[in-house]
This record gives C-alpha cells, structure tokens and sequence, in this order.
C-alpha cells in the first residue's frame, strides 16, 4: 500500500467515526420530546410516530456508519467520488436558479450579446457551468461530459433567446433530469453493499475456529488502521473544540488561563466511547514519542535498532482507558470530568517518566562504567537523569497545591518520589564510576559500596510506601472508611511493602551468604603475587 492510499484508508473513514460519534451524542428521546405537538395543536398520525421513526433513523444511521467504516479503500474512494459529483451537480444547479432569478428580476429581453455588462454575467455563469461539467466528467473517468450538462440548459435557453417566463421551466426540466440519472445510479450500485455484507459473511463464516477468528480480527485491525484512524479522529475533534475555545474569549474557560483550556477541550473531547478510544490513542502516540525522544537523546540514531516493547506507549494508553473506565469519567460533568482528567494523566506523566528511568538507567550506568571520555555523551545522560529527578518532585508540588491532602493524593506524591529517589540511586552510582574513572586505581571494595547505594535506596523507597499505608490506614480508621480505599490499602501493603521488604530481606541474606564464603577463602600475600605475576584467577590475566 502506498503512502498516498494509506492516507487516503485512514482520512476517508474518519466522517464515519465522527458521524458514529454524533449518533452516540444524539439523545433519540430528547429530540422527539422536542418534536411533541403541544397542547391544543391536537395529536397527529406522524406525531405518534416520531419516536420510533427517530429510534429507527439512529438504528439505520449506526448500521450505515459501521458499513463505511468497514469499506475496502477503493469502494471508499469511489463513493467520495460520487458524493462530490453530486455536491457539483447541486452547486450547479443553485448557480443555475441564482442565473435564473438574476434574470427575471433584471426583466431583459434582448440577446445577451447587445449589452456588454449582460453578456460579461452571462459569460461567467457559462464558464462557470462548463468547468462543473468537466470536473465531474474528471471525478467520473468519462469523456461524456454532456451526461453532466443539465445545469447548462437555463443558460443555454437564455442565449438562445427564450423567453423570461421559460427559463424556470428549463430550470425545473434540468433539475428532474439530474434527478433521474442520480436515480439511476443509485438503481445500478444498489446491490454493491449487499454483495460486500455477504462477501464479509462469507468470510467470517469460513473462519469458524478461534484462531482464523483472530486473525480475521487482526487482518481488519491492520487494514482498517485502527489506532491511527482514532488519533486522526480525536485530533480533528480536539483542534476544533479548542479553536472554539480560543476564538470565544469572552468566555469563563477561556479566561482561567492556557492549562484550564487544554485540559478542558481534552475533557470535552471524551464523552463518547469513540472519543475516549481515540484519547488513548493519542496519549499512546504522544508516550511513544516521548519515549523515543528520550531514547534518541541519549544514544541518537542507534537507539532505535533494538527496541523494547514495554516501550512503546502501550502502558500509558491502556492505564488512561482502564482509569476512565473504572472512575466513570464518560458519565461526569465537563467539569468535574476536566479535574478528573488531570489525575488520570498526572499518573499517565507519572507512567511515562518511570519508562523512561528504565531507558536512562543502564544508558547512565553503562556510560559510567565504560571510561567513554566523551563529554557530551556524559551530558547527555546527566542532564536526563537531572530532568528526572527534578520533574517529578515539581509535578507533585503543582498537585499537592491545587487539591486537598488526603490518602488517594499521597499514592500520586508518593509516585513521584520513589521516580525521583531512583534517580538519586542512579546518579550517586554513576557519580562512583566516574571518580573510579578519573583515578589511576580502582576503588577499594567498590561493588560493597554500590551495594550500599542500591540498598539505602530501597529502604528509603520502602519507608516512603510504609508512609503512604500508615496514612491510609489512620484515615480509614479516623476519617471516611470505604471499601475501595480498604481494597487500595491491602493491594499496596501487598505488592509495596510486603513483596519489597520480602525481596530486600532475602537480597540481604544471599549477600551476606555470599560475603561469608569470600571471607573464608585465604588471601594471597604480596610473595604469592609476586611469584604468580599477579594472575587473576578468574581471567587469567
């Protein structure tokens, strides 16, 4: 698929989705409360009938959208091409009716070449027919182009000299006419959807096992493209919401500032299924972007050749969408949705920078321990670890000031300070590696110190976790208890506290097994290494 069509896959399907969209928002009750007949007007056959006649329009709407959606790229291709045959055609045929009225009230009866000013009118609305009737001949691949020249005849009867009262009735005859050959080929593709549902069913039929079920679902998946249909979707939707915002600047959002606008076009933006599936997209685009940044930072070009998958913004995405589905977010208010949205993506930031510790640390590490004597690759990786490190802390000072201190804000500045004290742990061992660098001698028991750096600051994050159960624990007791916090307090017990403490005690046990077994070995004295040359016994150098 070429670059051109793989544009064309995902920008023609976007109407579909947005008119899926539209239909979601659209309240089928509402509008037939508004269509009700009031009092004393009397009840009406079709009144009665507005209700289901709505209902069944957005059941006929869904289904037409969904065969949109699905449409091979080609069949899609050639009904936007027919759609914007007929816009033509209907934009001829207003010029036309313009021409007519113009004319009928000017009240001229003479040729249209006798006056100059007349035939100049005459002479712009026949050009302007003639360039409708070749470009739909162009949209159509046909070099009949007289099949597209039925707003032409009012034109054509007024240089032929009919009379006034004539050129609406040629009018009305061309419209009848266009009229009846869009019949027609509406009758000759009308089959077309019937033949590509039962062509689809066939093939969902054939794969009757599992697995022929799930590729069929990957092969739509891929086809269709999916996640850039969606983003491609959300971001028209986010770029008019927020021009409409900017342009009303007389309005209460738009004065609280640039921050209070993003995030309210953003929480404007997820009150559908769709727009919320297109928001993770996004955000998982906008992860993965920012993870790859990160990567080309620190290593340029070559970091791109052996990518992890964890890496990829899929986490960030899939945490918004379970976050917004578990919080309820489709059913708020805009407001209460806005403050909403800005936990759920602090934790998405707070997701996305604890991706990118995992890409700097062994980057920093590695760097440290090579004796690379490049500086700006040093600077590269130190002022990564810095923005790190600086960053989170900044983040939680902004949430802790604009919300209440309570037991689920703890779990966000919690977050963030176990990515900052990484970053401390990474940059102190870094710290070691260069000054055993810029030494002629290797540091004296320098893995015992790493060790060390590893294990206080595991501790610390240890303690910073005890911290957050404490305060849970104490709110449930003395505040507000509910069974969602109580569930919340056990898994962190669990999973923060009793796995760590578990994993750094049994850490603890195996070093100091391992320290014990080393001290029981005898060390060489200064004449056994001078008679063996001081050969090492693992390298033999």
């Amino acid at each position: 698929m070429s670059r051109l069509e793989a544009a064309a896959n995902v920008v023609l399907r976007v109407p579909a989705l947005a008119l899926l969209d539209v239909l979601y928002r659209w309240d089928a009750a509402a509008v037939a409360e508004l269509l009700r007949p009031r009092p004393g007007e009397g009840l009406r056959g079709d009144a009665l009938l507005r209700p289901r006649a709505l209902w069944g329009a957005s059941c006929v709407g869904h289904v037409l959208c969904v065969v949109l959606l699905v449409l091979p790229v080609r069949s899609l291709v050639r009904l936007y091409l027919h759609l914007l045959t007929a816009l033509l055609l209907c934009a001829g045929h207003q010029r036309a009716s313009d021409f007519v009225r113009h004319e009928l009230q000017r009240g001229s009866q003479g040729a249209v070449y006798s006056d100059v000013a007349e035939f100049g009118r005459f002479a712009t609305a026949l050009a302007g027919q003639l360039c409708i009737c070749i470009l739909c001949a162009l949209l159509m691949r046909t070099r009949q182009a007289w099949l597209f020249a039925a707003p032409l005849l009012p034109v054509l009867a007024r240089l032929c000299g009919f009379p006034l009262h004539a050129l609406p009735v040629a009018n009305t005859f061309a419209a009848i006419l266009t009229s009846m050959e869009v019949l027609y080929v509406l009758g000759s593709h009308v089959l077309v959807p019937f033949r590509l549902a039962a062509a689809a069913c066939r093939e969902v039929l054939q794969a009757t096992e599992l697995y022929r079920l799930l590729a069929l679902g990957v092969s739509l998946w891929s086809q269709l493209s999916v996640p850039l249909l969606f983003l491609v979707f959300w971001l028209v939707l986010f770029s008019l919401r927020l021009s409409s915002f900017l342009v009303s600047s007389g309005s209460p959002v738009a004065q609280q500032g640039l921050l209070f606008v993003l995030l309210s076009s953003v929480a404007e933006c997820c009150s559908t299924p769709y727009s919320l599936v297109g928001l993770t997209f996004t955000v998982s685009y906008l992860a993965l972007g920012v993870l790859n940044l990160c990567k080309f930072y620190l290593l340029g070009f070559g970091a791109f050749q052996n990518g992890n998958v964890m890496h990829r913004g899929v986490t960030e995405g899939v945490t918004l969408l379970l976050l917004a589905l578990q919080t309820g977010l489709l059913d708020l208010q805009v407001l209460q949705r806005t403050f909403l949205l800005s936990i759920i993506l602090f934790i998405v930031v707070t997701s996305t920078l604890q991706s990118m510790i995992e890409i700097a640390d062994p980057i920093v590490l590695a760097l440290g321990a090579s004796r690379n004597r490049s500086l700006w690759k040093h600077f590269r990786g130190v002022s990564m670890c810095l923005f790190l490190l600086v960053f989170p802390c900044f983040m939680a000072y902004k949430i802790a000031h604009f919300f209440h201190l309570d037991f689920w804000l703890l779990i966000l500045v919690s977050s963030c300070m176990l990515t900052s004290l990484q970053v401390m742990g990474t940059l102190f061992i870094y710290a070691l590696f260069v000054v055993e660098l810029l030494q002629d001698t290797p540091l004296e028991r320098m893995d015992e110190i790493i060790y060390c750096v590893n294990a206080v600051s595991r501790v610390l994050e240890f303690l910073v976790a005890l911290c957050v159960v404490a305060y849970g624990t104490w709110e449930s007791l003395f505040g507000e208890w509910s069974w969602m916090g109580a569930s919340v307090i056990i898994i962190h017990s669990y999973f923060n506290v009793w796995l760590r403490a578990q994993s750094g005690w049994k850490s603890f046990l195996l070093r100091r097994e391992a320290a014990k077994k080393i001290n029981s070995l005898p060390r060489a004295t200064r004449g056994q290494l001078r008679d063996h040359n001081d050969v090492c016994a693992i390298c033999f150098q």
